[in-house]
């Protein structure tokens, strides 16, 4: 399944990893603490910052949460924040709600 992913996507999701491999250094926090917080085990949490693209959603955000950086990833994809979302923001059923 994962070999099917287009090369973007693979190449996306080993970014992604490095970045939460970056914000866990950053925060100074070990593997071991971040799985603890997250509540995933050692080796799913390796699985994520290898960019394995087969990790759950859950597990991305759960991670997220454990670094303190979900409400940044939230903000991140809040297309109300584009000019093109402000631009067609009739076209979505929710409001900006901040």
């Amino acid at each position: 399944m994962v070999s099917e992913l287009p090369a973007v996507i693979l190449r996306s999701a080993r970014e992604i990893g490095q970045d939460f491999v970056g914000w866990r250094k950053i925060l100074g926090l070990t593997a071991a603490q971040v799985a603890d917080r997250a509540d995933v085990t050692r080796a799913t949490l390796r699985k994520l910052e290898h960019g394995d693209p087969s990790v759950s959603f859950h597990v991305v955000l759960r991670v997220a949460r454990a670094l303190g950086i979900l409400d940044t990833l939230t903000a991140a994809l809040d297309p109300l924040d584009t000019d093109l979302g402000r631009a067609r923001a009739g076209q979505l059923e929710r409001k900006r709600i901040r």
